[in-house]
């Protein structure tokens, strides 16, 4: 098995959903993400990565 750390990131919503579209609304929420500056752990996955090319503007990666 691999290990979580290894193939893991921290995504980091660090823009308001106030004013955006429904459907990056959406996105954000189905990334886990509820408040500002909340960070969510998540496998790196083409489907993560995706969503978070979605609303690149409004999230960003941590380290």
């Amino acid at each position: 098995m691999t290990d979580k750390k290894a193939n893991s990131i921290k995504i980091k919503l660090v823009r308001s959903l106030i004013g955006t579209p429904e459907a990056q609304r959406k996105v954000v929420r189905g990334l886990g993400l509820t408040k500002k500056d909340q960070v969510v752990e998540h496998y790196e996955t083409a489907t993560i990565m995706g969503m978070v090319n979605k609303v690149s503007h409004l999230v960003e990666i941590v380290k």
